[in-house]
């Protein structure tokens, strides 16, 4: 992990933990999360993993071959291991996440440097089992029955500050969609949300903290659905108001959503809270109504396209983001027309696009009439060429409008910082506008592919707060 940090007072790091991590926002919750357990129990995070004692490899199992990358890691990381048995400092080696998750003791069988294998729903577990692979290799990927999130170390606030003003705060786990090419349901399990208590008290520690910018995670975040105070049942949308009214709150995104539930609360918290960014984040990925249909997505491409027009009347500054499979089996170049008339429809600002990838277990690995490589290939290209013009237009389309921008670090020159616009996009800015945590309002004079230019004097009339600096 990067960020090195003093430990707590009552356990002097004696140790150091090394945490490498793959795949989407919730594995980087995760993995900050799991070092603020470890950190607890004597282990200080370090980015070199050649400094460490203990070393973590915090896996996806999305993509096609993810596990076999794991395993090509390992074997590097198990050179350094053997270099260490006769030291005083001998490595321990553990595989978390969703490869964890799938591939349980096989992991153990196939790679003997590996000391523990431990599933996304154990990490508040994790120091006892680290302690426990001391005299065996270890293997806990079972569902946990109590919640992880209660049993988790609360992160100190020198702990949020050094990670820096935006954060991640995962509110939803799991998914009972079942699409036909996902593994997720298999590997993180049922939706299950977070209770309403627990996630405002982990945004007041966050905001506390100098916190600005709060992004709401789970594999299907707009199913979160809990109780407020009087019993009252409550959507995402309602937890959005809750959060928006949180002293010292600037900026609130959420991340990733399904179509199915897109709820009304949800469309009208775009339209009545500021702070909500103007960015939403919706896979559909297809535009067939029968690849939709194989895919178990229980909505057709006309249904999505009503979705985004109901957003857009609700925020009209809003941009939209995706994701897009091509190669689906069974998918036809009539399928695939479909799909770059729903990209063309929609008009993205970001779309994340990749090539089916058969995933064991799955059902999608089972179907017939897989599509050749070769087309697949051939398809994304042309696919990734519509993106990247809807992209770069979206992009020159801020150019000369003034923004609000949120700096988050320091940039590469002396004189910049970078911050994050209210679509996601990174903006270099002059140093003289303000410092970390501020919100400026930006001059945009340049765009380029995944950034923006900008020039300006003078803070954003929402910048009412701002990071204090912490003696870490």
């Amino acid at each position: 992990m990067q960020n090195d940090q003093k430990q707590s007072a009552d356990k002097p790091a004696d140790k150091k933990v090394f945490i490498k991590t793959w795949g989407c926002q919730m594995n980087v919750y995760d993995s900050t999360r799991m070092s603020d357990a470890l950190e607890a129990d004597g282990y200080a995070p370090t980015d070199t993993m050649e400094d460490a004692d203990l070393v973590l490899l915090n896996t996806c199992h999305i993509r096609e071959k993810a596990a076999e990358k794991v395993y090509s890691n390992l074997g590097r990381i198990r050179k350094l291991k053997d270099e260490r048995a006769e030291t005083d400092r001998p490595l321990t080696i553990g595989v978390t996440g969703c490869v964890a998750q799938a591939e349980g003791q096989e992991i153990i069988r196939r790679e003997k440097a590996v000391d523990l294998v431990v599933g996304p729903q154990t990490y508040h577990r994790l120091p006892e089992i680290v302690a426990r692979s001391k005299s065996g290799p270890q293997v806990d990927t079972e569902y946990a029955v109590e919640d992880k999130f209660e049993h988790l170390a609360k992160p100190q606030k020198r702990q949020v500050q050094a990670r820096g003003v935006t954060a991640f705060l995962t509110v939803q786990e799991g998914c009972d969609k079942f699409c036909t090419f996902c593994v997720v349901p298999y590997t993180r399990g049922a939706e299950v949300s977070r209770p309403l208590a627990q996630i405002l008290d982990e945004a007041r520690s966050l905001i506390d903290a100098g916190v600005r910018e709060i992004t709401l995670l789970g594999q299907n975040v707009n199913a979160w659905h809990g109780e407020d105070e009087a019993g009252r049942e409550l959507g995402l949308g309602h937890l959005l108001h809750r959060l928006a009214a949180l002293p010292g709150i600037a900026r609130l995104r959420y991340v990733t959503s399904h179509p199915r539930d897109m709820a009304d609360d949800l469309i009208e918290a775009h339209r009545d809270l500021d702070c909500l960014m103007p960015y939403l984040h919706l896979p559909v990925q297809a535009g067939s109504d029968s690849i939709l249909k194989a895919m178990n997505r229980g909505h057709t491409g006309a249904d999505y396209l009503s979705l985004i027009e109901r957003v857009r009347e609700a925020r009209n500054d809003i941009a939209i983001s995706g994701d897009m499979i091509v190669g689906f089996p069974g998918e036809t170049d009539e399928d695939f027309e479909a799909t770059m008339e729903i990209v063309r429809r929609t008009n993205y600002a970001a779309c994340y696009s990749f090539k089916y990838s058969m995933r064991p277990g799955t059902p999608g690995a089972e179907m017939d009439n897989q599509v050749n490589e070769a087309v697949k290939t051939e398809r994304l290209a042309r696919l990734q060429a519509l993106l990247n013009e809807q992209q770069q237009a979206f992009n020159q389309g801020c150019v000369g409008k003034t923004i609000d921008v949120l700096i988050e670090k320091p940039g590469r020159g002396e004189d910049q910082w970078i911050g994050r616009s209210p679509w996601l996009q990174s903006v270099v800015v002059p140093r003289t506008l303000g410092a970390i945590g501020d919100i400026v309002s930006v001059d945009v004079t340049a765009a380029h592919t995944n950034s923006l230019m900008g020039a300006g004097a003078q803070l954003a009339p929402s910048a009412s707060q701002k990071l204090e600096t912490a003696t870490l």
